[in-house]
């Protein structure tokens, strides 16, 4: 059954520039379907046209009859008063709908009244309401919420006082909740932490209806999507897989293209050079000639219908490295930070080396920003203390841009943020980054968030840096500008520390996590894959433990008290610390075995002497560090 049918439709929003150019697909009933194209293709518009909010020029569109679409973009303004539990509970209108009817039936037969009519009405009425799930939406409303991270306490919060993110979560929530056919989902993930995103994920793999989702976040299309739309020049390209298969089928789809073009081209130019001869005996009076000239440029015209296949343009940039002398960039030493009665983190101790990759991970509302923006120095700890070394010279990414001279357009701010710039040397700057023609002198308030950060990115990449901070680098940028800041990313050399949701972003770059949950921050020395797996293994001991009887209440002096979230940060990652220095003793053993077989061969010897003593340095460290963590797991 076709869901969503979409013919030749146009649609325009300057003349003689079309968004939309003759797009036509269909989606079928119970597909899962990504829309991909670069910002501006006209994703968005698209959506809008879906549900109705805008027109379009040309071209038909048809929604399954009867079907409900949820479109998650859109925040609806809802009444003053009106808390996440309201919103929430609109989903249920109908049901709502349906339970005042029953409460007027039910107040009429309380009345006296018997008339079967009624006793039949009211029958029909509970058969919906139970249906529909009316006796199960407290439970429903808590299992989006938690699923969704939307704590108990924010619940009770009015709509309105929350951030842009938050309100795009409560939305997400509220859609889910509704009875819909067809979830149109546009950027869904771009304000949900892992939990989150998670989460949803495996939600929409559940959903019996439609999916159709605009993303740019690779993991989330590969575990999504089982179909690709793609939007270029306003027409549709369709892919039969995920996004792995869309990335690899649309490189061999412009390879052939490309050799049947140059196969053309080398055609073109062998008949016109004919043509060519042709005339020149025509010129020299064998006119018979003439005539097989003009039929074989005619050939060749008809030919010439083939377009040369593009690519979008690379933005060739790199961040500028300087060279860094020292052992530790970052200390951070008993630092501690609260918001009146709520405590974000306590007694973080943490040191940065020269050349680490540090991903910084965890839930909204966990403090991640705050600790960035603590060490860039505009926040300060309200205990403790955070120190770069003495050569660090920094550049930092906030999550939210924000210029000075908002108003100014790209050349002058560019001018402005470096002294002695001319004009035309910051236009070449800015076309490295894909800021080309009148695009320049617009100004920066009229730039979407992506196109600002790309803005940021170009102001610092002329600065000569070895600490590269980044604050969700790859929020609202499109697949092509999330490839070219990783390939910048790649070549740059210093340390990195980076927050970040995309799951992409970190199991390519991070060789060290910081998770901070529960006020504290654990320390996992290492990549993002390995994380995941020790994760799954700390869940799957959790849930194998024995769970131990319940004691017998002790009078409070007797009570033992609990450690300090320092000391049980200690404690989790001396776990993990073991877990290394078992791995490192086991790498010693197979080693020394290894030298043994090799004892006549004194060059295999050599090399295995030269990896023993490496490993051995590597056991001393983490037996060191055991030391120190568990003087702390002790208090």
């Amino acid at each position: 059954m076709i869901e969503i049918q979409v013919n030749n439709l146009v649609k325009s929003f300057e003349v003689g520039k079309n968004v939309l150019d003759g797009l036509t697909f269909q989606v079928d009933q119970g597909e899962r379907v990504g829309l991909l194209g670069r910002n501006g293709a006209g994703k968005t518009t698209l959506f809008k046209i879906l549900t109705g909010e805008l027109d379009y020029d040309e071209g038909t569109v048809v929604v399954g009859q009867g079907r409900r679409v949820g479109l998650i973009s859109q925040i609806p303004v809802y009444p003053a008063g009106c808390t996440v539990e309201d919103v929430l509970r609109s989903a249920f209108a109908r049901l709502e709908s349906l339970a005042e009817e029953m409460r007027a039936l039910e107040a009429r037969m309380a009345a006296g009244e018997s008339d079967p009519a009624i006793l039949k009405r009211y029958g029909t009425l509970s058969e919906r309401f139970e249906a529909f799930g009316g006796y199960d939406t407290d439970v429903a409303v808590n299992k989006i919420a938690n699923g969704l991270s939307i704590p108990d306490s924010q619940r009770s919060q009015l709509f309105d006082s929350l951030s842009g993110g938050e309100k795009t979560r409560v939305n997400l929530g509220r859609l889910i909740l509704e009875d819909t056919d067809i979830l149109l989902l546009d950027e869904p993930t771009n304000h949900l932490d892992l939990h989150a995103t998670e989460w949803l994920e495996e939600y929409i793999r559940s959903f019996h209806g439609t999916v159709v989702t605009i993303s740019h976040d690779r993991y989330f299309l590969d575990r999504t999507v089982t179909r690709v739309i793609e939007i270029q020049d306003g027409k549709a390209e369709f892919y039969s897989g995920n996004y792995s298969f869309y990335a690899v089928e649309k490189e061999r789809r412009y390879q052939e293209r490309m050799k049947q073009y140059e196969k053309e081209q080398a055609k073109i130019a062998q008949l016109e050079k004919a043509a060519e001869q042709l005339r020149v005996w025509a010129f020299m009076g064998m006119d018979k000639t003439y005539r097989r000239a003009i039929s074989m440029e005619k050939r060749i015209e008809r030919m010439r219908t083939t377009s040369k296949p593009t690519k979008a343009r690379k933005m060739d940039a790199r961040f500028s490295s300087a060279e860094f002398h020292g052992d530790e960039v970052l200390g951070i030493r008993n630092v501690s930070k609260s918001y009146g009665d709520k405590h974000l983190f306590e007694g973080i101790s943490l040191k940065v080396e020269g050349g680490e990759r540090i991903a910084l991970i965890g839930d909204n509302g966990t403090g991640k920003s705050t600790l960035i923006k603590m060490i860039v120095g505009e926040l300060y700890p309200d205990d403790g203390r955070i120190k770069t070394g003495p050569q660090v010279k920094e550049a930092y990414l906030p999550q939210i841009v924000r210029f000075d001279h908002p108003d100014w357009n790209l050349v002058e701010n560019m001018m402005a943020a470096k002294k002695g710039l001319s004009a035309q040397s910051a236009r070449n700057r800015l076309a490295a980054y894909d800021f080309r023609g009148e695009d320049v002198f617009k100004p920066v308030s009229v730039l979407s968030g992506g196109e600002q950060s790309r803005l940021r990115l170009c102001m610092l990449m002329d600065d000569e840096i070895n600490f590269l901070i980044l604050d969700e680098p790859t929020n609202h940028l499109d697949i092509d500008s999330r490839e070219w800041i990783e390939e910048a990313v790649e070549a740059y050399d210093g340390t990195l520390l980076f927050v970040s949701h995309d799951r992409y972003f970190i199991n390519r770059f991070a060789t060290r996590i910081w998770e901070l949950t529960d006020g504290t921050i654990t320390d996992y020395p290492c990549g993002f894959a390995q994380y995941r797996q020790m994760k799954a293994q700390e869940e799957a001991e959790k849930a194998a433990a024995p769970k131990p009887e319940k004691e017998r209440e002790k009078p409070a002096a007797e009570r033992p008290q609990r450690g300090n979230k320092a000391q049980q940060a200690a404690r989790r990652q001396l776990t993990i610390c073991e877990r290394d220095i078992a791995k490192a003793e086991e790498r010693i053993a197979a080693l020394e075995a290894d030298m043994e077989a090799a004892a006549c061969d004194y060059e295999k010897l050599n090399e295995l002497v030269g990896q023993k003593d490496a490993a051995q340095a590597e056991l001393d460290a983490l037996y060191e560090r055991w030391e120190q963590l568990s003087e702390e797991a002790e208090g």
